[in-house]
């Protein structure tokens, strides 16, 4: 299969002529070693994975530094721990830059062993499974902004796909991009090569069956409020085991936990955080939705479309280097507001789906599968005029309307397409 180029080239090659060392990190099998074997052709390449290798950088850091001294390219790097501190070591005798490429698949682990140990040095690149522009080939590459401008510009490229439920069950896994590799093997390999890999390496866990059921519970959670004694009922373990288990889904790149916005102001937030896996095909995979169709039509259509419409926003800030962690969170709370549903009126907690914050100005954003929206449905967003020193700007429902348009005079309909 052809080369898909990724949105986040140019900042990798930027960031390697800027810093003296590169980590590009993101779960497994989302193309972090094509990407840098792509674009650093002409340096040594080794491979950590490999037991051998592994045993020599863990036993002696110094001699293995010094047969594969830089300009080098260490992947899977997060199977020499030990090899962090050397590295500082060399990127200190030199001012010379580009001097290490790292990559590993098991992100916030290697993220906090870089800061600590290379902080000043590294550039840290998050790799995402591909989003819908890079698996359109479209060119567009600013960050998700429910604006006039954003709108705007997009409409210049954006085209809605032939179908889009067959894109959210396929999902954004390169290798699933070739038609010809079999859904079905593919996330039956890829679960067990994450069991076996990466579990056992985070975590001592005793049963990879007891976690293979907990990372299905899991999935059938996507999109709602994490609530760790539900899991725990489901799968007969103690609250403690499943908070650790979903510490190592959140490390290796499996799911997102978007946390809810809690000012002081706003006194009757809920401080729950929502759980998202990072891609809808793994989710569906696991909770046996087993074709596009089924899956439309299933129970789970509405979480798994949320799930889709917050990763490929979190891929658009992401694909620029851009660390959306402080960007991003969502909004529930006890306060009531009235809502019409099937020709009745109910009272409902207000909820904002998310909330994208960007110098100083609060844009929310409702997240509905229907082709057909209201205003009625973003009544929530007025929560946010309490929050001083915050301006709330333009709100947004996202849907899968045919094309963008205008509810109220601060409330636009966007296609899913235009993300």
């Amino acid at each position: 299969m052809e080369y898909i180029h990724r949105a986040i080239e140019d900042i990798l090659l930027h960031t390697d002529r800027t810093f003296k060392c590169v980590l590009v990190t993101g779960a497994r099998q989302t193309g972090k070693t094509e990407l840098i074997r792509t674009f650093f052709p002409n340096r040594k390449y080794v491979l950590l994975d490999d037991p051998f290798i592994e045993e020599q950088a863990n036993e002696n850091p110094n001699m293995f530094m010094m047969l594969n001294p830089p300009p080098v390219i260490y992947d899977e790097v997060q199977r020499a721990p030990g090899l962090f501190r050397h590295i500082k070591i060399a990127c200190d005798d030199t001012k010379e830059r580009g001097r290490f490429v790292l990559s590993g698949s098991q992100p916030l682990e290697l993220m906090e062993k870089a800061s600590e140990s290379l902080s000043g040095r590294v550039g840290i690149i998050e790799l995402s499974t591909l989003s819908q522009r890079e698996i359109d080939r479209d060119p567009f590459k600013t960050p998700f902004l429910p604006t006039m401008d954003y709108v705007t510009a997009r409409a210049k490229t954006a085209r809605a796909p032939a179908n889009l439920w067959e894109r959210i069950h396929r999902g954004g896994y390169p290798e699933l991009q070739d038609p010809e590799v079999d859904w079905g093997v593919f996330f039956a390999s890829y679960v067990k090569t994450y069991l076996e890999r990466d579990v056992r390496k985070l975590s001592a866990v005793q049963d990879l069956n007891d976690f293979r059921r907990f990372m299905v519970a899991a999935a059938a959670r996507t999109g709602q409020m994490l609530n760790y004694s539900s899991i725990a009922s489901e799968i007969g373990k103690d609250q403690t085991t499943v908070k650790s288990w979903m510490s190592i889904l959140e490390a290796s790149g499996i799911v997102y936990l978007l946390e809810p916005y809690t000012p002081s102001v706003l006194k009757r937030a809920i401080r729950t955080p929502k759980l998202y896996f990072r891609d809808t095909g793994l989710a569906a995979y696991l909770t046996r939705w087993l074709t596009p169709e089924t899956l439309a039509n299933g129970a789970m259509s509405g979480a798994i479309f949320e799930t889709f419409v917050i990763s490929e926003i979190l891929k658009s800030y992401a694909n620029r280097g851009l660390d959306y962690r402080y960007c991003v969170s969502y909004y529930r709370g006890r306060d009531r507001k009235k809502v019409r549903k099937n020709g009745e009126t109910l009272e409902v907690e207000s909820e904002i789906d998310l909330i994208l914050e960007e110098n100083g100005v609060l844009y929310p954003v409702e997240i509905k599968q229907s082709a057909a929206v209201t205003a009625d449905e973003t009544a929530a967003f007025t929560v946010l005029d309490q929050v001083p020193d915050k301006k709330r700007g333009t709100g947004a429902i996202v849907c899968s309307c045919p094309q963008p348009g205008l509810l109220r005079d601060n409330i636009l309909e966007l296609p899913v397409w235009y993300i």
